[in-house]
């Protein structure tokens, strides 16, 4: 029989402290007294056959031959085993990433040869690469949202502990306002969870104007210009993008409210004019101004139609305007009249036929729509903001009140009398 031959060791490196399971291939592996590594016996080995042993490395250190020794004598092959001591972490970055996993990670540290496996918080990375001793690249694995400890193990043992941090895609559950005009330029207060690291905040896919993040909870962003209608907002961390099905998560873009008619154009200064405001986008009004001064009441009955009531307010003529979400519209001009005021009439008698041109002189008769002679209207002319001139309509003999109709009210009456023709 002849002397054992050693071939080759698997794996040929392990830690210093020993333990390591090889297998020793080789020939005439037959009455093995021993296996040694350098000087030291293996722990223990087993003959598999008489072309293998399987052996547990002893403690050691540096790279050793390994040895074995039969009665025929001892192997002269020098095959070596190497001590290695276990790798170790120094770095990761990033140090987070998604939940979903995907994110490539950079690993530094020292002793990467002969990795076997990076593992995330016990779950082995979807893939690894070896860029030298002190560098690793790995692919995170999914895994629940908290902290994993990242670890490399190598054949010469598991390194040190390094945190990685699983975050959830942020959600948004709120926005305040949420609605504003197609312009943009809106401050909108996004309430949620998950704003870390945000790098985007989007409204309907196109990037907020600004944004600020006030804490994981809270972003203040200023709306873009954006088209009317619902705009889904979004919210881009490293760990993803919040959900844009969210049904509280839309922005609603009002388009710019458009003003065309008021009906009555003016009223008395004493307010209380019931005014119809016809126009579009008048849906969601939030104020009515008469010259800036709010109404004193509103009702928005379509999206052409708002119901205003006027306050008192100076005589002379001002500006209407309407604010929605979308903004505040153009103006329409509206009058407010003082009541008017009938000082004398000029004839102040004539025949009980029609066509006698009575001159009525007041105060505030510029916007003269009626006069009457009694119950009955009369024709007539505004000559100035203090006279007007009317035809008395036929009636019976005897006084009848003459009065003046404006937007703003009905004058008070003066004394016009009918004579009856003298008889033959």
């Amino acid at each position: 029989m002849a002397a054992p031959v050693v071939s080759s060791v698997s794996p040929n490196q392990g830690p210093p402290s020993g333990g390591t399971t090889v297998v020793v291939t080789g020939t005439d592996f037959t009455a093995v007294a021993t296996v040694r590594f350098g000087f030291t016996p293996a722990s223990s080995f087993t003959v598999n056959s008489s072309t293998q042993i399987t052996a547990v490395t002893p403690s050691g250190s540096g790279t050793v031959n390994v040895n074995v020794i039969t009665s025929q004598g001892t192997s002269t092959q020098s095959v070596p085993f190497t001590y290695a001591t276990a790798p170790t972490l120094s770095g990761l970055s990033p140090n987070q990433g998604p939940v979903s996993g995907g994110t490539t990670v950079t690993l530094t540290g020292t002793g990467f040869t002969n990795v076997t496996a990076v593992r995330f918080g016990g779950v082995a990375a979807t893939s690894f690469t070896v860029n030298s001793g002190t560098q690793i690249t790995a692919v995170s694995p999914a895994r629940a949202a908290g902290p994993a400890d990242v670890t490399v193990t190598a054949s010469s043992g598991t390194s040190n502990a390094l945190t990685f941090t699983y975050v959830a895609a942020p959600s948004v559950t709120g926005l305040s306002p949420n609605q504003g005009p197609v312009s943009g330029g809106t401050t909108v207060t996004l309430t949620g969870t998950g704003f870390t690291n945000v790098t985007a905040v989007r409204f309907g896919g196109v990037a907020a104007t600004s944004f600020t993040v006030n804490s994981g909870t809270q972003i203040t962003a200023v709306t873009p210009a954006h088209a009317a209608g619902a705009a889904a907002v979004t919210v881009t961390t490293p760990s993803g993008t919040s959900d844009s099905d969210d049904p509280n998560a839309f922005f609603f873009y009002a388009a710019l409210p458009t003003l065309t008619a008021l009906d009555p154009g003016s009223g008395p200064t004493a307010g209380g004019t019931t005014v119809r405001i016809t126009g579009s986008n008048l849906l969601g009004a939030t104020a009515v101004r008469f010259d800036g001064v709010a109404a004193d009441s509103f009702t928005v009955d379509s999206a052409t139609q708002i119901t205003a009531v006027t306050r008192s307010h100076a005589p002379g003529a001002i500006e209407v305007t309407v604010t929605t979400p979308g903004g505040t519209s153009n103006s329409l001009g509206y009058v407010f009249l003082d009541v008017p005021v009938l000082a004398s009439l000029v004839p102040a008698q004539g025949p009980t036929h029609a066509g006698t041109v009575v001159t009525l002189t007041g105060s505030n008769v510029a916007a003269v729509t009626r006069v009457q002679f009694g119950a009955v209207t009369a024709s007539f002319t505004v000559v100035s903001p203090t006279q007007v001139t009317a035809v008395a309509p036929a009636g019976p003999a005897g006084p009848v009140s003459v009065t003046v109709t404006t937007p703003a009210a009905t004058s008070n009456g003066l004394t016009y009398t009918r004579l009856a023709s003298p008889a033959i």
